[in-house]
């Protein structure tokens, strides 16, 4: 009889999550900040422009070092041609933003019966330069605000934002390499530590626990088995492992602000036939798309590449599935997604410095998917995985 005062057993993601130690990096310096605000002033003035504003996004953080949620109340900082941001906040939040400031700067503050758009405005009246371009993170609340109190002459600097957070410094590679390399163990150590009759929960929670314990903040995790493989956002019910399944392991974690973002995809048990032909698709797709990664190539050569292949296979065309349904990738850096997008019609060039997600998921509805998610970073020489991709199906961490 077993007895029922005994301590569980352990399993091997149990003794997998005692393995794990904090994973390092420096954080973005004051000095970077202030080169990219140089950067974005230098970009105000070639546009003829007023000011950018930033809002409470990761733009915000990107230029100033400055960490603030979105609430009702606008708060985030102007940009203009010359000198330091210039800070919005209500009156009673004064005091805890001037503790949070890493980029001093002086600041324009409202009172809750006061328009802080009309405030906005009036500092802009005289400067050099015409016009407010709005961070894309806006919410419409705050644009419209905007929008109205500057008599129309808004325009969106996505583009302005875009062409420079888009190319990755250094130092930022650094911090990607070592979230990416985390999450890669974190990967092998639920490859190692599978067994039947796990849920998807408990995978979720081990790979929360274990990223953790790498030193990042976890920030998603997407466990599928199963036919709900074949859905590239899973379904909302949990599953449970059966001898045969796919299974398909998304995952990302936080360090200093950026991000990681990695899946595997492979099966618990002896492979089918078929699973094997619909591995090797992927498998050849993704690595079609990493050979097309070259500098000065346009982002849709990318996504043109993995496509190929999955349409030469039988699948698809386009976006039809069985198939490829979306786009083939994302950048990444302090938000999950961001630019450069890798889909067709975007011919922005690639260049030494964008880190972007190669996943040409191919989805069989009713069936299985497979997803290869591997982040590139382009150097000097052209492409370069953070992580090693997968070779084979039966030994997916080599």
């Amino acid at each position: 009889m077993t007895d029922p005062t005994a301590a569980p057993a352990q399993t091997d993601l149990d003794r997998a999550l005692h393995r794990f130690r904090p994973v390092s990096a420096p954080a973005i310096a004051v000095a970077e900040m202030q080169a990219r605000l140089s950067a974005l002033q230098d970009r105000i003035r070639a546009a003829g422009l007023a000011a950018v504003w930033l809002d409470a996004s990761t733009s915000l953080t990107y230029f100033t070092g400055l960490r603030l949620g979105q609430s009702e109340r606008i708060h985030g900082a102007l940009v203009t041609a010359e000198g330091p941001p210039v800070y919005l906040t209500p009156v009673f939040e004064a005091p805890k933003l001037e503790s949070l400031l890493r980029i001093p700067g002086p600041m324009l503050m409202w009172q809750e019966d006061e328009d802080p758009f009309a405030l906005v405005a009036q500092h802009l009246t005289g400067l050099t330069g015409q016009g407010l371009a709005l961070d894309p993170a806006t919410p419409f609340r705050f644009a419209s605000g905007m929008m109205a109190a500057m008599d129309g002459q808004v325009e969106s600097a996505a583009d302005i934002i875009a062409s420079l957070r888009q190319i990755k410094s250094s130092a930022e590679i650094a911090i990607i390499q070592a979230a990416m390399d985390a999450s890669w163990q974190v990967q092998r150590a639920v490859h190692a530590g599978l067994r039947a009759g796990v849920t998807t929960t408990e995978i979720g929670q081990f790979i929360d626990a274990a990223h953790r314990a790498c030193g990042l903040t976890p920030l998603f995790h997407a466990v599928q088995f199963g036919e709900a493989t074949a859905y590239p956002h899973g379904v909302p019910d949990p599953q449970t492992l059966r001898e045969g399944d796919m299974v398909l392991v998304d995952m990302g974690g936080t360090l200093h602000g950026y991000q990681s973002d990695i899946t595997r995809t492979y099966v618990f048990g002896t492979p089918t036939d078929r699973q094997r032909h619909l591995w090797q698709v992927e498998h050849d797709a993704h690595r079609a798309a990493f050979e097309a990664a070259r500098n000065g190539a346009a982002c849709e050569a990318v996504d043109a590449a993995a496509r190929d292949v999955i349409a030469g296979a039988g699948f698809g065309p386009g976006y039809r599935v069985p198939g490829l349904p979306h786009r083939t990738g994302h950048g990444l850096g302090m938000d999950i997604h961001e630019e450069p997008w890798i889909v067709k019609g975007n011919r922005t060039p690639l260049q030494p410095g964008m880190c972007f997600s190669i996943e040409p998921m191919l989805c069989v509805y009713g069936e299985c998917g497979v997803r290869l998610e591997d982040i590139v970073c382009m150097t000097d020489d052209g492409p370069r995985w953070f992580c090693p991709p997968s070779q084979t199906l039966d030994r997916p961490f080599g």
